[in-house]
């Protein structure tokens, strides 16, 4: 069979397109000719992706168009005569972005409105989650299924060395991770605040690191900054890195002490399952998608109580006998998300003829 991928934009280190990569290796591990095809590619992904325009794109026996932003590829889609499978990667809600950026507010608003064009014309709909999954329902999408988000963990656990860096890690301070963009979903100012009940009440030797881009929303980014400089805290003590090699980002989970999410929209959360990789304990607030991808692992709470969350870090940091209890959990919930359960939800999908999808 030939399985054609469809991503609108390939990036290095984006969940989508590395997604995307992960599922044509396990395609062509099962025997299948799998490709990607993308309108927009990294210089650094030219060999390993095709442009759309070539003609082979729409030539697939099935193909799967990643779904997270609008694009031409929407359109192209719905005309496509072959067998056609949505995977939906989500949508952050518009309203995030309101007090931001007019622009990322309207795309939101017309990536969500594009998405239900496509409701009742495709084969069948996948969710990376069962979150996803039921937005999907709700908007009218059937049959609907989920296909787990592959993730190239690699990465993260492959032995690297970064001297300079780890100098600087490595020193009395405790460091508290977190990986993504620096969006208003992922509630960044929040990092902040807990900062402050941390350096408080808990203890006063930390240092919170944020690896991902800056510059998605710059007047967000600004208002960070603003923040830590009406509560008057020292710039030495968070470092944003922007984005990075896989080398360094290795480096930055072997030397966290805990890894923190407080998003309030996430429709998987990848860095959750690199913190597992990395024997990182998780601490994060329980939204959206991130209680089923961690599925009892970590530390979760609820409702967003930054001064308990606190107390929860510093327990997480110091109590040996609670990391090693937590690590252990995550260490079980890694193991669920494997090369066989890839294979067997990747085999349901390819198997799929207009019936219902079976449950992972």
């Amino acid at each position: 069979m030939v399985v054609n991928q469809w991503v609108p934009a390939a990036h290095r280190a984006d969940a989508v397109g590395d997604s995307a990569r992960c599922l044509r290796d396990s395609l062509h591990r099962m025997g299948h000719a799998a490709e990607i095809y993308a309108l927009t590619i990294d210089d650094d992904l030219q060999r390993d992706v095709r442009p759309f325009s070539d003609p082979a794109a729409q030539n697939g026996d099935l193909t799967i168009f990643h779904y997270a932003l609008p694009s031409p590829m929407t359109d192209a889609f719905r005309a496509l005569p072959g067998r056609r499978v949505l995977y939906y990667h989500n949508v952050t809600p518009a309203h995030f972005f309101a007090p931001y950026d007019p622009g990322l507010f309207r795309l939101a608003t017309v990536a969500r409105r594009e998405l239900v064009t496509l409701a009742g014309g495709v084969d069948l709909a996948l969710g990376v989650s069962e979150f996803n999954r039921q937005e999907l329902e709700l908007l009218g999408f059937d049959p609907t299924g989920v296909l787990s988000l592959p993730v190239d963990l690699s990465r993260i656990t492959r032995p690297v060395r970064r001297p300079a860096l780890e100098k600087i890690l490595d020193d009395e301070f405790v460091n508290f991770l977190f990986v993504g963009r620096m969006a208003p979903n992922k509630k960044i100012e929040d990092h902040i605040r807990l900062a402050e009940h941390y350096k408080r009440y808990v203890d006063a030797y930390y240092r919170f690191i944020f690896v991902g881009r800056c510059d998605s929303v710059p007047r967000y980014y600004s208002t960070i900054r603003a923040m830590m400089t009406e509560y008057r805290l020292l710039n030495e003590r968070f470092i944003f890195t922007g984005p990075v090699p896989d080398e360094d980002l290795a480096v930055y989970y072997r030397h966290a002490a805990v890894y923190i999410s407080l998003s309030e929209h996430e429709g998987f959360c990848a860095p959750l399952l690199e913190a597992m990789a990395a024997d990182v304990p998780i601490l994060a607030y329980g939204a959206a998608a991130v209680p089923e991808t961690l599925g009892g692992a970590g530390i979760q709470f609820a409702p967003k109580d930054l001064e308990y969350a606190a107390e929860l870090a510093g327990a997480l940091a110091f109590d040996d006998d609670l990391r090693a209890s937590v690590i252990a959990g995550q260490r079980r919930r890694l193991s669920d998300f494997g090369d066989a359960r890839l294979t067997r939800e990747l085999t349901a999908v390819l198997a799929h003829s207009g019936g219902s999808f079976p449950s992972s």
